[in-house]
């Protein structure tokens, strides 16, 4: 395939305007730590939506989407979208909390919330594996996804897509800092939108294709097209659907999915000008992330189904392709060679966009961590502004290259997804009950991190998995270990929370005096700082949980039926459409409702 001047064009300015914006706010973004990981705290939320939305438009994310409706089906998609449960409960309950506790970044918490050196310790080991080992980890399956779309696309061999993908992203961020990150993200986000977008309109009308309706009408099409897992099905419903709706979604750790909020979504709360525009910029972004932004990739994947029925269809096709990089995600960049010169060039930008934007978050963000939480903990105490923002550009060069190189040691992006959630099953129930339960400690997060971590690499490579797993009478093997993770995680850290000492009075009540979490959770506290005369409560500030838990389950209904609506629009269901379309209409109506009574509790 050979790209024109038009599309080189395209290119070339996309680039010059991403590398020009890195280079026009690196000397306000070098003047603090502060300006160079969190913009000076001045961010609107239309433009931390707009970049939440960008940096998770990555290029494995296609990949990975159109990996999971050819193999299972529209309905494998349940896999992320249960995170939606979760994102819903960051924006309504815990979106306040973050921007009220004033850190630096989320580990900082650690130090708010616990005392001693067990929280010491905790914030500075989670600064490593969450910066490095977690960061790299998935940078690493977005550049992978990029040298797949580069190899098939342009022919170029894996270290030459990583090498140009991957400087000019290093060189604006570490310039830039979070200012250039955002800033670029607000380009990345439209072009990608175009690119997506266009991209679907015209493969879906190719003469190979022949339609949407020759889609629909397709024999390798129409098991693949159900929204919802076949019920009659079973064991597909358990894995597909009941695991991640009913567990998943509150007891894994995944990045952009936490519960309770974290990283690179707790970067941009707390860089938010105050609460309301935290929780604001969150909701956008759970709109735009689930609702609709899934669709085109869907309908190419549907697609690929009609020109590519099988990998080796695909290998057929494109015979330079490595062995250990073909699968079935390799099915979205092959059905990219079919555009047409002009949309080819737009397509390949909003490509290069995806890849830039959750790129340069994850190293700005992974930096932040290695700057705030370790370099200024355990290495230079002291150190100054400048010193600090220098540590944050080398840590940024770090980080790239240590993703670079394991992305060409890896093959598929959904083993990484897999990995990812294996790591951190059975930790997010802390996540979320930290904030309103007094007896959480460090000790509960120490527990289960080393816990879910340990069971995954025992299951990962030894023979646990096949005694524990049986393929024929137990759950299908990929999710089965999942929920043996999360409930021996889960017993582990409960009964390491009951058998340690508890946080001290002085750090619990420092703690309530800040962010005020209130509840049921907290009364033990909040009386024993009564009986000795300590004013720790805010008398002005309401409990805001059950609103919050109230507008959370609207929203999830909201985004739910807007993405069905949306789905069955595009399939000609024009009844269930308009049903769905109705409830959309309804919850949003009573959303906007509650969410003007929860900004009555929002100081």
């Amino acid at each position: 395939m050979e790209l024109s001047s038009l599309d080189y064009g395209f290119i070339i300015v996309f680039f010059s305007i991403v590398l020009g914006i890195g280079i026009y706010v690196s000397k306000k973004s070098g003047e603090s730590s502060s300006e160079f990981f969190l913009s000076g705290r001045t961010m609107p939320w239309w433009l931390l939506g707009l970049s939440m939305v960008a940096t998770t438009f990555s290029t494995d994310t296609p990949n990975l989407v159109t990996d999971l409706v050819r193999t299972t089906g529209v309905s494998g998609n349940w896999g992320w979208w249960c995170f939606l449960l979760t994102g819903m409960l960051t924006v309504f309950v815990y979106a306040k909390l973050w921007r009220k506790s004033n850190v630096k970044t989320d580990l900082e918490f650690y130090e708010l919330r616990y005392g001693g050196k067990p929280a010491s310790f905790l914030r500075k080991f989670r600064a490593v594996y969450l910066g490095v080992l977690f960061n790299v980890i998935t940078m690493s399956a977005v550049t992978l996804a990029a040298i797949k779309i580069g190899g098939i696309m342009l022919g170029l061999e894996p270290w030459e897509t990583v090498v140009g993908a991957g400087l000019i992203t290093v060189v604006f961020s570490a310039l830039g800092g979070f200012k250039g990150v955002v800033y670029t993200d607000f380009l990345l986000f439209f072009v990608a939108m175009a690119g997506a977008i266009g991209a679907a309109f015209y493969l879906v009308n190719i003469p190979e294709v022949g339609g949407l309706q020759a889609v629909i009408e397709n024999e390798a099409v129409k098991n693949k097209m159900d929204i919802l897992p076949d019920l009659s099905d079973t064991k597909m419903v358990i894995t597909i659907l009941v695991i991640p709706l009913a567990v998943q979604w509150w007891s894994s750790w995944y990045p952009g999915g936490e519960p309770g909020g974290g990283g690179y979504i707790a970067q941009r709360m707390l860089a938010a000008k105050n609460e309301n525009h935290a929780i604001g910029a969150t909701f956008f972004f759970n709109i735009m992330h689930y609702a609709l932004r899934p669709w085109p990739w869907i309908l190419v994947a549907l697609a690929s189904l009609v020109v590519y029925p099988d990998v080796a269809s695909i290998a057929e096709a494109f015979p330079n392709v490595p062995a250990d990089k073909l699968g079935h995600d390799l099915a979205y960049s092959a059905m990219l060679t079919k555009l047409p010169s002009g949309l080819l060039g737009v397509v390949l930008a909003s490509l290069i966009a995806a890849y830039m934007s959750t790129i340069s978050t994850q190293l700005n963000w992974g930096s932040s961590y290695l700057v705030f939480d370790f370099y200024k903990q355990q290495i230079n105490p002291n150190a100054t502004e400048k010193q600090m923002v220098t540590f944050g550009r080398l840590s940024t060069v770090l980080l790239m290259v240590l993703s670079a190189i394991l992305a060409l040691l890896m093959q598929n992006a959904m083993d990484v997804f897999n990995l990812l959630l294996s790591f951190g099953a059975g930790t997010g129930l802390i996540f979320i009950l930290r904030w309103f339960w007094w007896r959480i400690n460090a000790w509960s997060e120490i527990s289960a991190m080393f816990a879910s971590g340990i069971l995954s690499i025992l299951i990962a490579t030894t023979s646990l998995k096949s005694f524990l797993f049986d393929a024929e009478t137990g759950l299908l093997p990929e999710w089965g270990e999942l929920p043996f993770i999360m409930v021996t995680t889960t017993i582990i850290w409960v009964f390491a929370t009951f058998v340690t000492q508890a946080e001290s009075k002085e750090v619990l009540r420092s703690f309530y005096r800040k962010i005020q979490p209130g509840g049921p959770g907290w009364a033990k506290v909040v009386e024993e700082a009564k009986t000795d005369n300590v004013d720790i409560v805010n008398s002005n500030e309401k409990w805001s949980v059950p609103s919050g838990i109230t507008a959370m389950i609207l929203g999830v209904v909201l985004i739910y039926s807007i993405m069905f609506a949306t789905g069955y629009w595009i399939y000609g269901r024009t009844t269930s459409a308009a049903i769905l379309t109705a409830v959309a209409a309804l919850s949003g109506f009573l959303l906007i409702k509650a969410w003007n009574r929860m900004k009555e509790n929002i100081l």
